[in-house]
């Protein structure tokens, strides 16, 4: 199994669960994001994140015997992450403490990439972490085909995600945003305005805004 990342003694030291979902899906996206603060909506975050505020705002409630959390608070000290869950439903079990079982939800359809599992699993040792309980698995809530696709957390992705968490720990450490690798997926990437070779012309989009604004000084 993958070696744990250090871990953090404050807050501070935290870095958010969805950096893990970024760098995952692009390490550039993540630096981008998480170091030089650029951002960017589209459709596609915007509808998800309407979709995060109806499911975060919703009251808990219990249904047939499931108790049903919404905007459950997470950490974890020893691999330095802090977010929410958007669902953590505990299911009862034949002893002891009910079983935490987390429920991401995401707009559009499942994807070819692990960024959403590996997402999920963190979820899941946070939970592990602050409660005592083994959360062996949870489920993906896509939009588009409206059903959930159950994901089990086993050894292989336990392992991706432990070093998913060390390395954008030693991303965010670095304070450098990696080049840009442009490819199919950037066109749902909000932030391809800053991304692109054409318009990065180099490594920091915060560097490519100040060239251009220093350009349209010039007379």
């Amino acid at each position: 199994m993958a070696a744990p990342a250090p871990a953090a003694d404050a807050d501070s030291a935290l870095v958010p669960l969805s950096a893990l979902q970024h760098l995952v899906f692009c390490p550039r996206q993540c630096a981008l994001i998480h170091l030089e603060g650029a951002w960017a909506e589209n459709l596609l975050t915007a509808e998800g994140r309407v979709l995060h505020e109806r499911v975060d705002e919703a009251p808990g409630e219990t249904r047939r015997g499931v108790r049903i959390a919404r905007g459950v608070a997470l950490r974890s000290l020893r691999l330095g992450l802090v977010g929410k869950a958007d669902v953590v439903e505990f299911r009862a079990r034949r002893s002891g403490s009910p079983q935490p079982y987390p429920v991401e939800y995401k707009r559009g359809k499942p994807k070819p990439h692990d960024a959403d599992r590996v997402q999920l699993c963190a979820q899941a040792l946070c939970l592990e972490e602050m409660l005592g309980i083994p959360v062996p698995r949870g489920a993906l809530f896509y939009g588009e085909p409206r059903r959930r696709q159950e994901v089990a957390f086993d050894d292989a992705l336990r392992a991706r995600t432990e070093e998913a968490a060390k390395a954008v720990h030693a991303l965010l450490d670095s304070g450098e945003t990696p080049p840009p690798e442009p490819g199919a997926k950037c066109r749902s990437c909000s932030l391809e305005a800053f991304c692109l070779p054409k318009t990065s012309a180099g490594r920091s989009a915060a560097g490519w805004l100040a060239r251009a604004l220093r350009e349209d000084d010039q007379p």
